[in-house]
Parts: structure tokens; C-alpha cells; sequence
């Protein structure tokens, strides 16, 4: 019988690969602190559009964030429990930004809500009201792009999700409302935290569709991923300094929200 220390131990077909992929996910990394210019660093972020860029950065994924938990949500539930035809249809179209080039996405996003886009030129006609090249654009363009990370794991967690507590409260005479709020959403709480995540991080990265639909307008619509490629034209050491303060604040808050969600997980 094998004792505990040995049932413990990664067998080495499985080891060899996991740790020739951690070398390859951790070389790109280390070769940002080796190389950043630390002697540097404090004239380059003391720069007044670093500071904007990578404030506009964390309010809109934070932004894109919400507005994929309050649409989002709603929409992986009926992908999950909905019984409809076309059902596969519109989940591969929910998908469909997960595999199309963020420069496309931002393209389909011109012509949708541009000036002279299917809906941008009534927006425009009607209101004055005008979406590319703004703050709003920024988060419209990061929605569009990190939204499906967050319906795909939401989905998958109602999937699994024990439904004989979603029937008990309902006999007990709780409303559909009442047992979505009260006994779904806890059920499926670490999936919803994991999703939101995953959308924040995608969308503090966007870069394509952002500059795409939403251009470059230092205070407005630069955010840091768009700074680290221009900068990386003209000053290589400027670039190697954001990048290591944009995967500073990534890995900050990303680890923040790990110990959140595993205690939401030890909860439920």
C-alpha cells in the first residue's frame, strides 16, 4: 500500500512537462526585471501620461468588469438553462470575440457605433452622441473583448451547479428571483469571482480593439498597453519600465483576488 508521502509525489511523465512550462511562462518575465532600467524608473513614472495611462487602465477594465457581470450573467444563465433553438448559434457567436483578432473586433465596433455605423449614426443624428475616440469607447471596446471569459466560466458553473437546492427553496415558496439571489449566485460564487478575474485581467490588456475604435488620446483614451507600444518606439527602457508597472499592478491585484476567491470557495 502506498503511504501519503507517496501518493503526494508528481510522477516524473508529468513533472518533466509542468516545469519546462513554468520556465517558459516565467523567462518572458524574468527577462522584464532583469532588463528594466531600475535607475530609471522613477523619471518614468513620475511622467504625468504614465500616470493617466495607467489610471485610465484600472477605472476602465474595472468599468468593463461591471458591465460584463450585469449583462453577462443574465446571458450565461439562459445559455445554460434556456431551452431554445439556435442555442448553439448564439453561444458560438458569444464566443466569437475569444478567436477573432482584437484589430478586427475594433473594426466590427467602427462599424457598428461609428458616425457612420449601423447604430453610431442614429447615436450621432439623433443625440449628438458620439462613442469612438472617447473614455466610453475605451470600456465599450474592453467589454466587447473580455466579456466572454466571464459568460464562459459563469455558464459552465450553472451547468454544475446542484440544482436540488434551487428546487428545495422553491418549495419552501421563494420566488425565481429570490432563489437566483439568494441560492444560485452563492452556489456558484468562486466560478463568478474566477470569471470576473479573468474579464478584468483581459481587459486591463486590450490593446488592438482599443486603439482601433477608441484611438490615442493621451489622457482620454491612452491606456498602458497602448503607452508600453508607443513608448517602445522611441525609448525601448521607457517601455520596459511600464510594462514591469502594468505586471506589477496585474500581479498585485490578481493575487488580492486569489485569496478572495479561495475563501469564497472554502465558504460555499
Amino acid at each position: 500500500m502506498r503511504s501519503p508521502e507517496d501518493r503526494g509525489r508528481v510522477p516524473w511523465p508529468l513533472a518533466l512537462p509542468a516545469l519546462l512550462t513554468i520556465c517558459f511562462l516565467l523567462l518572458p518575465l524574468a527577462g522584464l526585471i532583469v532588463r528594466a532600467p531600475w535607475r530609471s524608473m522613477d523619471r518614468v513614472l513620475a511622467e504625468s501620461q504614465v500616470v493617466e495611462a495607467l489610471r485610465l487602465s484600472l477605472l476602465s477594465a474595472s468599468a468593463a468588469t461591471v458591465l460584463s457581470l450585469v449583462f453577462g450573467v443574465p446571458l450565461a444563465w439562459v445559455l445554460a438553462r434556456a431551452r431554445f433553438r439556435g442555442r448553439g448559434l448564439l453561444r458560438a457567436v458569444v464566443t466569437l470575440p475569444l478567436v477573432l483578432p482584437p484589430v478586427v473586433g475594433g473594426v466590427a465596433l467602427l462599424l457598428a457605433f461609428g458616425r457612420r455605423g449601423i447604430v453610431g449614426q442614429y447615436l450621432d443624428s439623433w443625440f449628438g452622441f458620439t462613442l469612438p475616440f472617447t473614455t466610453l469607447g475605451v470600456v465599450v471596446a474592453e467589454t466587447f473583448v473580455a466579456m466572454p471569459f466571464l459568460i464562459i466560466t459563469v455558464e459552465g458553473a450553472f451547468r454544475s451547479a446542484d440544482r436540488g437546492y434551487e428546487e428545495a427553496a422553491a418549495t419552501l415558496g421563494a420566488t425565481r428571483l429570490t432563489v437566483f439571489r439568494r441560492v444560485t449566485l452563492p452556489l456558484i460564487a468562486p466560478s463568478l469571482v474566477a470569471g470576473s478575474v479573468l474579464c478584468w485581467a483581459r481587459a486591463l490588456g486590450e490593446f488592438g480593439a482599443t486603439i482601433t475604435f477608441a484611438g490615442n488620446f493621451p489622457g482620454r483614451t491612452q491606456t498602458m498597453p497602448i503607452a508600453v507600444y508607443l513608448a517602445l518606439e522611441r525609448d525601448p527602457e521607457a517601455a520596459i519600465a511600464l510594462s514591469l508597472v502594468l505586471l506589477a499592478v496585474s500581479v498585485a491585484v490578481l493575487v488580492a483576488l486569489r485569496d478572495r476567491w479561495l475563501t469564497t470557495g472554502t465558504a460555499a
